[in-house]
């Protein structure tokens, strides 16, 4: 018969709670130059796919959620010039007006004269999209 040596536990364990700072410090040495993932979570006593997510939460921009600003109409203060020809009636451009769009993010995007509804559209996402880029 073979002797085969028996843990007991005595108390009820449960889920370490591991502080920010705590989290940092193995995220970081896991991006050491050298630094091999699995044994950075070895050492913490952690798995390596723990490690993994925490340097994804800690790493990664937070996702900002898109919110809606509020629009101003103003109106145009320009006054016709005494030099300037008087005209009949309004150019397209004139008759259109001016849009322009300011995003949160610090993009801004002024339309002047007639535009198609769907480029408009497809100028905002590809504005949008431009600024989560890394």
């Amino acid at each position: 018969m073979t002797k085969a040596q028996v843990e007991v536990i005595t108390s009820v364990q449960r889920r370490r709670h591991w502080s920010r700072a705590e989290k940092e410090r193995i995220v970081a040495a896991a991006m050491e130059p050298g630094a091999v993932a699995s044994e950075v979570a070895r050492v913490a006593g952690i798995h390596t796919s723990q490690l993994f997510r925490w340097r994804r939460q800690l790493c990664e921009p937070a996702h900002i959620p898109a919110v809606f600003n509020p629009v101003t109409v103003a109106a145009e203060t320009a006054t016709p010039s005494l030099a300037a020809p008087q005209r009949t009636g309004p150019s397209s451009a004139e008759a259109a007006g001016v849009i322009e769009i300011e995003f949160a993010a610090g993009g801004r995007m002024r339309i002047s004269g007639a535009v198609a509804a769907s480029t408009v559209s497809a100028l905002m996402k590809a504005l949008t999209k431009g600024k989560r880029r890394r």
